[in-house]
Order: structure tokens, then C-alpha cells, then sequence
């Protein structure tokens, strides 16, 4: 990720519109931004995943992911299992450990990929 020609900019994550993604179960709510230059953006989600929540995909993609509330699982395609906690987070990638996600009790995260 080259970070660049990004101005300084503050987001109320509140005011960002919401999307819905359904999961194998469950449902996830995002709230994106796209900042920088095009062809080079990076992109920023504030996250929230209903309890029982099931990813209904493995995600090739990489992300540095912070959990701000509730629990959150992720599992490897290689079978390793990490359990992240608020405060905790993961980082990975594009393309390198193929991951999915699920929640018991729902989560929250912010994301940047």
C-alpha cells in the first residue's frame, strides 16, 4: 500500500452512508471511503458484523484490521483459527493467506485495504 497525495481530511463515520452485504449468515454494514488519487486509492470502512455472522467467501485481499468492539474470528485456508479481541488487529497481504471471517456475539472494525 504507497500511501500518497492524500490530503489531510477527518471522517465522522456516523455521517457515511451505509451498505448492506449479506454473509453465508448474518449480514455485514460498511462505511467506505475512497481517498487519494485515482488508480492509486485507498480504501477505508468502518465495519460492523450481526452476531452470527459468516463470511460467504475467502478473501484474497489485504487488509490492516483493527477490531474496535465485540470478537472476531479468522480462519486461515491453511486451517489456523485466530480469535481477535478489541484492541486487537491483523495484518496481511493481497494474495498471500487467504482468510474468512465469523462472529458470535457481532463485531466491530475499522479496515484499510
Amino acid at each position: 500500500m504507497q500511501m500518497s497525495s492524500i490530503a489531510f481530511d477527518t471522517t465522522d463515520w456516523s455521517k457515511v452512508e451505509p451498505t448492506h452485504h449479506a454473509g453465508e449468515q448474518g449480514e455485514a454494514l460498511w462505511r467506505t471511503r475512497h481517498v487519494g488519487p485515482e488508480g492509486n486509492q485507498i480504501r477505508v470502512r468502518m465495519v460492523e458484523y450481526s452476531p452470527g455472522y459468516v463470511s460467504d467467501h475467502w478473501c484474497r485481499k489485504g487488509h490492516v484490521l483493527l477490531v474496535l468492539d465485540g470478537e472476531l474470528e479468522t480462519t486461515l485456508a491453511d486451517g489456523r483459527v485466530f480469535t481477535l479481541k478489541p484492541g486487537m488487529s491483523y495484518q496481511v497481504a493481497d494474495g498471500a493467506e487467504p482468510h474468512r471471517s465469523r462472529t458470535a456475539t457481532g463485531a466491530r472494525l475499522f479496515i484499510v485495504d
